[in-house]
């Protein structure tokens, strides 16, 4: 309603009530008592950044910026008022056994912050429309709370998007930099609470001492890439050649990539050396170099939806059996076997957490759910069609996924992971030895399982960072944005 509105009914109401006072004398009174509620949503906010290197040569460089974000800290001390289950995981315990070391922090409680981010399209009456949201959560939550559909991960932002001309659609560094100088900007106001305690409400209704510090980062491998600012094609993590990306981790010999590791190569080598000889970007500094206690090549979560179910299985698995098929028997005759692999697929009987593929994997649009789907039902419709040893393979992975998936996982089951580990990429062998995958397996989604034991360790079960958490909240944050666009215009 307009203030004239608002005003004019406040007239009303003293006309037809001559004897009473109006409750409001007018929109003031009014806009001001509804910005007085402390309840609802946190208040939105925008900043422009413009670049400030030497004169661009194309127009579109010179343009402002615009992000728009929330207070993470206002949306974060929002969370930890509401009560819930503590993180597993020894990141937590190693940052909170630093804090103790110091009398000034000594007796804080820690909370580390998850964050997550997704560039996605969506499709609207007027076409193809980019987003950027960026979204938060405290590493204090259990990691049941994050996957429902709650307000346990919230959205604090949206990252800017360059328009560009197709030309310079692929401008790397200056996306890079907007990105990451956009994340420090966003997270500022955490900053002062990283080293000093802040006085914050908890779930139980008492006051305590808070330090925040950076947590993981869920992301898909081009995000992560970014985030690490590596070279497509090599591991975020680790530093093995993006040629042979399980040499090491075959060894147990990982050399694990750090800010400081950083720094020492960019001491000794040129950018394109960093470049060339070790993935780096040596030009662009991270955004958590700016924050106390925090390494965004050790934050780096693992992704089940990405690395394991649409990247290693359907991506990989499932490709490389039809390619198999296809390179080893006649045309008719593989069409015939890949037409009774649907048939087997498509007679699943009717039983409780199966999905049905009533045509079978035949459908151009593959979502996660239709892949997790198709993981419980693809062992027995390719018994019989492929090599035992490609069945095996199959096997060893599926049995990887779901022990990883798991909301509790042992001691037992992370000795458990090695053995898995170690038989997949044994059985895996045999896509070289008949053809279809003659360059090996250097894929940086694969190459990620080798790292899930540790990732665990520090962060607890992987299921509670994963990014279909992300994605499932893009609806609602595109309607989140179209609402602060209508209201600013």
């Amino acid at each position: 309603m307009s203030a004239g509105n608002v005003d004019h009914l406040v007239q009303l109401l003293a006309e037809l009530y001559p004897n009473d006072d109006p409750p409001i004398s007018g929109h003031e009174e009014l806009f001001a008592l509804i910005d007085s509620i402390k309840e609802g949503d946190m208040a939105w906010d925008s900043f422009s950044i413009t670049y400030t290197g030497e004169d661009p040569s194309e127009l579109w460089m010179k343009q402002p910026f615009e992000v728009w974000y929330r207070d993470p800290l206002k949306v974060l001390e929002d969370q930890f008022s509401n009560p819930e289950d503590l993180m597993s995981g020894n990141h937590a315990w190693k940052q909170a056994d630093i804090l103790a070391k110091n009398e000034e922090t000594h007796g804080s409680v820690y909370l580390p912050v998850v964050l997550g981010s997704d560039k996605t399209t969506v499709s609207v009456a007027t076409g193809q429309n980019d987003f950027y949201p960026l979204y938060a959560s405290l590493g204090n939550l259990h990691n049941t709370v994050r996957r429902s559909h709650r307000n346990a991960v919230a959205l604090i932002g949206f990252l800017a998007i360059p328009k560009t001309s197709w030309e310079y659609a692929d401008d790397a560094k200056f996306r890079r930099q907007l990105f990451h100088t956009s994340l420090k900007h966003i997270l500022s106001s955490l900053e002062p609470y990283m080293e000093t305690p802040r006085i914050t409400k908890c779930a139980d209704g008492y006051f305590r001492r808070v330090i925040y510090g950076i947590g993981p980062y869920i992301a898909d491998y081009p995000e992560q890439a970014l985030l690490a600012c590596i070279v497509q094609g090599w591991c975020p993590k680790c530093i093995p050649p993006p040629n042979n990306l399980d040499e090491d981790a075959l060894r147990h010999q990982h050399v694990y990539r750090s800010h400081q590791h950083t720094d020492d190569v960019s001491a000794g080598f040129s950018l394109r050396e960093m470049w060339d000889d070790w993935g780096m970007v040596g030009d662009i500094i991270p955004f958590t170099a700016y924050f106390p206690r925090a390494d965004i090549h050790e934050l780096i979560s693992p992704d089940l939806l990405h690395q394991l179910i649409k990247g290693t299985f359907k991506d990989h698995l499932v490709d490389w059996i039809v390619q198999y098929i296809n390179d080893a028997h006649p045309k008719q005759e593989a069409n015939h076997i890949l037409a009774d692999i649907d048939r087997r697929i498509a007679v699943t009987p009717t039983f409780p957490g199966l999905c049905h593929f009533y045509q079978g994997r035949g459908f151009k649009q593959w979502t996660g759910d239709d892949s997790k789907g198709l993981m419980k039902v693809l062992i027995p419709a390719i018994v019989g069609h492929v090599p035992e040893q490609m069945v095996h393979a199959v096997c060893d992975f599926l049995e990887f996924t779901y022990l990883v998936r798991r909301s509790i996982i042992t001691k037992d089951d992370l000795r458990q992971l090695d053995i898995l580990m170690a038989r997949f990429h044994q059985n895996r062998e045999i896509f070289r030895d008949v053809g279809v995958r003659p360059d090996g397996f250097s894929l940086p989604r694969q190459h990620s399982m080798v790292h899930y034991r540790h990732l665990i360790q520090e962060f607890g079960a992987p299921n509670g960072l994963c990014s279909s958490i992300t994605e499932s909240k893009h609806i609602k944050a595109v309607k989140r944005l179209l609402w602060i666009t209508r209201s600013s215009s």
